[in-house]
């Protein structure tokens, strides 16, 4: 629920900045959030993916050293945030460089977002804190929830109360600041809760072989996490630069379709990764191997729906967000197409971040952005955003097949091939079918859309109801009775 929160929010926003800036406009902002994001990825220096890592280690084995390491986390991060913010302001002008007549607009707006890059460094920490400690509730609730819903009201508001472009990226960016307060008072409670089941107060220092550990999986990750953010929004920026803010403004809005189905993948993740990495520790491989393969049929079997219905309706989503944007209906379509190809691989990034192997991540989000890049400064040239939509494709698969390699190699974990192929089939006929029909007979248009998705939802669930074993849905059912 907190993923679909998530996901739809960002969902009106987009509309919103659609709707009242235009392409041009939505353009700009969107190139400054692309900024913001790829140098907060970097910002947080690796910390937010230590303290997954680390604390469901440390909250098993020995919770008064968890306040110690949680104190060189927060330290370094808000050192690294304030390096990054004092480096994006001052280099902000570059972007004034680019020949396009909102240039200047861009220029502006990256900068006044770069104050806030501190504070959603250290936020990012906090939560991915609350998150290793065991607290789903208090990262859903602030990071999926309240964040994501105020973005777009404050932007509405300013946005139509005539307020420039500088100010509407300032509205989107500020909130991290009151989100920030409400993640640092839950983390205090969580740390007083795990030190009081021994009755201990952890020291603030922290050893120096923690600290050793803490900082040799960060750099890595850091680093791999600033690319990885990177694969997903540089293409935006790149747009921007070769085609103009226009043409970023359409790339960018049909890119954030693509969060829509990265519902089940953001839901599962945050679940599954301190899972995989409390059995790790404790080298249960056989366990990691099936939560992971039922993760995977579910990733595949709930996300596939989303995309196949939004590359078949390209044009009609597209038309919401206002006139030109159905200019993007090709890039929609590359897009959905290459997740569906990419979550195959399930959450197999998950599976060897909590393996220790930040190293390997590292690596494949350098080759990984090296394709990206060198796809777009070649493609966007020759056909525009679907050339941005076919890099970032590519790049996503690129990384799955990377990951599942070096998996299959350090852990012996494989891709069951046959049962995910079978939970992708099910969507497919599920939706596809009803469709195709429909396209045929009523073309692109919102009915058309509106009856796939009933047809669909009543077959497809049929389908898992008949089939649930297979599918293994009942452990899903057991799960949710659980809970």
């Amino acid at each position: 629920m907190g993923a679909a929160t998530s996901a739809i929010m960002g969902f009106f926003l987009i509309v919103v900045l659609a709707r009242v800036l235009g392409d041009a406009g939505s353009g700009v902002v969107l190139q400054a959030m692309a900024v913001f994001t790829i140098v907060l990825s970097l910002a947080r220096a690796g910390m937010d993916s230590v303290a997954v890592w680390i604390m469901p280690r440390l909250s098993a084995s020995d919770p008064s050293r968890i306040r110690g390491s949680l104190a060189l986390m927060f330290l370094v991060t808000a050192v690294s945030g304030t390096i990054f913010a004092t480096a994006t302001i001052a280099l902000a002008p570059a972007f004034a460089l680019s020949g396009d007549r909102h240039a200047t607009d861009v220029a502006r707006a990256v900068a006044a977002a770069g104050w806030f890059l501190p504070a959603g460094a250290l936020l990012l920490l906090a939560l991915a804190a609350t998150r290793g400690l065991g607290g789903i509730l208090p990262y859903v609730s602030v990071g999926n929830i309240a964040l994501p819903t105020v973005r777009p009201l404050t932007v509405w508001l300013v946005a139509t109360a005539g307020g420039s472009l500088v100010a509407v990226t300032v509205a989107w960016a500020a909130p991290v600041v009151i989100a920030l307060v409400a993640a640092l008072v839950v983390l205090r409670v969580q740390v007083r809760r795990h030190e009081s089941v021994l009755d201990v107060r952890g020291a603030w220092r922290v050893d120096p072989v923690l600290r050793t550990s803490i900082l040799t999986y960060a750099l890595p990750r850091a680093l791999s996490a600033g690319l990885e953010q990177s694969i997903i929004w540089l293409g935006i920026i790149i747009v921007g630069f070769l085609a103009g803010s226009a043409s970023a403004g359409i790339y960018g809005g049909a890119s954030r379709f693509i969060a829509a189905g990265l519902i089940v993948d953001t839901a599962l993740r945050m679940v599954v990764s301190t899972r995989f990495s409390a059995l790790l520790f404790a080298k249960k491989i056989t366990e990691v191997e099936d939560l992971y393969r039922t993760a995977a049929i579910w990733l595949v079997l709930f996300s596939t729906p989303v995309y196949l219905v939004l590359a078949m309706f390209a044009p009609v989503v597209l038309r919401w967000l206002g006139p030109g944007f159905e200019e993007g209906s090709g890039a929609l379509v590359i897009l959905s197409i290459g997740a569906v190809l990419t979550f195959t691989a399930g959450n197999i990034h998950s599976v060897l971040l909590m393996s220790g192997r930040s190293g390997w991540a590292l690596f494949n989000k350098v080759v990984v952005l090296v394709v990206n890049v060198v796809g777009n400064l070649i493609l966007v040239p020759l056909i525009g955003i679907n050339g941005a939509a076919i890099s970032w494709a590519l790049s996503m698969l690129a990384d799955a097949l990377l990951a599942a390699v070096e998996v299959r190699r350090f852990l012996g974990i494989r891709i069951w091939a046959p049962t995910i192929a079978y939970a992708l089939v099910v969507p497919i006929v599920a939706f596809g079918t009803p469709a195709v029909a429909l396209r045929l007979t009523l073309g692109d248009t919102m009915p058309a859309l509106i009856l796939t998705v009933v047809i669909g939802a009543v077959c497809f669930t049929v389908w898992c109801a008949l089939d649930r074993k297979r599918l293994r849905l009942d452990d899903l059912a057991r799960l949710t009775r659980r809970a």
